[in-house]
């Protein structure tokens, strides 16, 4: 069979009969046949339609530094033609992994020196997990088990990371989801929890939440506050400045190791290379994922603090903990290769100061639109929340499902634009030009007015 000569059809009838796709609807699927990507070329992919979308999202959040880099293909090339696969176990190590962590404790807030790799943000959070309840086993606390974490969060979709997060939706998949001694608290999501407070008194107040829920289940038995810096699947919930500092301050009062999921953030998303430096925190774990390698390669990264590899390496034992790619060795090598991309071409530092103002500027002209209740952003990640109603907040979900409608519509005109419920989600690759975003704003405003007008809003 020559593959390259099949049409669109064609591959969706084996994609029907073969692919079970994630995070998906597949009976509606089966009425509508997938897009078939063939090509990816700095902001663009192509489909087999020869359809040219925007990527608004990155992928998932990945790509940051756009499709197509030769440096990355040659970088895994040459790591393949080398050392192809080098396992992590049995006292065995090498190069790329050992430079990858230690080029990752060299970018990271001071103490955050120990890292372990894997292949998927939900297993970096899995690893955290792992590692928390076992730090406090070997401290001589095993009753500090219960981990907190918040409404709208996405921790990934094993059964402990759906267990983290908070969309409930996640827990209809099987398996007793959420697993016990997980618990959840309100998020700092201002629109909808305290519209008509300062930013910084909401703040304040959203960080308050973790300290009566910490007193209400008594300090001796908590053992981490597990959080995103910015929330994005859960409709990009962006906190104010005053949140974090006031999170790092509660954790630190009542001995409750704070576990930063960095997987979307990291990497520039913020304008700064971690959501750790944007908001001024410094946690006891912090997990990395997507663009570590720009999804070039499968690869994340769970880095431990001092404080709590030192006990799990000076009383622990062995850790029974890990997987089969753990540190794959093309992996680290492109992960090394994009790290090295990022900095030589100040790629964070030009988000930072030329792009991030102005998607911000950008974003913020669609809080007039009729459909838009709210607009949110923190650097290159953002949404416009579609309400039924502007002035009482009303949402359309869960009786329709409008988002779903403007994804549609955005990319039939040729830009990929996300619908988290219904907050339309942008996150553009790190690489965009101006003039690009103004093609995005463009199409996703033009989606907007067709949505409006099939729902009849003025």
């Amino acid at each position: 069979m020559n593959e390259r000569k099949l049409g669109t059809q064609a591959w969706q009838v084996l994609d029907r009969a073969h692919y079970m796709h994630p995070f998906t609807d597949h009976a509606a699927l089966r009425q509508t046949g997938a897009r078939v990507a063939t090509k990816g070329e700095g902001v663009y992919v192509w489909d087999t339609d020869g359809n040219r979308i925007i990527d608004g999202l990155s992928g998932l959040g990945c790509v940051n530094i756009g499709y197509g880099r030769r440096d990355l293909v040659e970088a895994a090339m040459a790591q393949m033609a080398e050392l192809s696969f080098c396992q992590s176990f049995f006292k065995t190590t090498h190069r790329p992994a050992v430079l990858l962590a230690e080029k990752l404790a060299s970018m990271l807030p001071e103490g955050l020196n120990h890292v372990f790799f894997q292949s998927s943000g939900s297993e970096a959070n899995e690893t955290a997990m792992r590692a928390i309840r076992r730090y406090w086993d070997l401290s001589g606390k095993p009753e500090k088990r219960i981990v907190i974490a918040r409404e709208a969060a996405y921790h990934g979709s094993t059964h402990m990371a759906a267990s983290l997060s908070g969309i409930p939706p996640m827990y209809t998949a099987g398996g007793d989801v959420p697993l016990p001694g997980i618990v959840h608290i309100d998020t700092a999501y201002q629109y909808r929890h305290g519209p008509d407070m300062n930013e910084e008194e909401f703040g304040l107040l959203a960080a308050s939440w973790l300290e009566e829920k910490i007193l209400d289940l008594g300090p001796e038995n908590v053992a981490a506050f597990f959080a995103e810096p910015a929330q994005s699947a859960g409709g990009a919930i962006c906190p104010p400045m005053s949140y974090w500092p006031e999170v790092q301050r509660i954790c630190r009062k009542y001995d409750v190791l704070l576990a930063a999921d960095e997987v979307v953030c990291g990497f520039g998303r913020t304008g700064q290379w971690f959501g750790a430096d944007y908001y001024g925190i410094a946690p006891d774990l912090l997990q990395l994922g997507k663009g570590i390698t720009s999804g070039y390669l499968p690869l994340s990264a769970c880095v431990l603090s001092d404080r709590v590899a030192d006990v799990l390496i000076e009383k622990g034992g062995e850790w029974a903990h890990g997987f089969t790619y753990s540190g794959h060795p093309a992996c680290c090598a492109v992960a090394l290769e994009n790290i090295r991309l990022l900095e030589e071409e100040g790629i964070v530092e030009r988000a930072g100061r030329d792009l991030v103002p102005y998607f911000r500027k950008k974003i913020e002209t669609f809080a007039d639109h009729p459909l838009v209740g709210n607009v949110r952003s923190v650097g290159l990640m953002g949404g416009m929340e579609i309400v039924k109603d502007k002035k009482t907040r009303e949402p359309y979900v869960p009786d329709v499902h409008i988002g779903e409608v403007c994804s549609a519509e955005a990319l039939k005109r040729g830009l990929a634009f996300r619908a988290n419920g219904d907050t339309m989600s942008l996150m553009p690759p790190l690489i965009i030009t101006t003039e690009q975003l103004d093609t995005v704003f463009d199409i996703a405003r033009e989606a907007l007015d067709a949505t409006a007008r099939r729902f009849g809003v003025a």
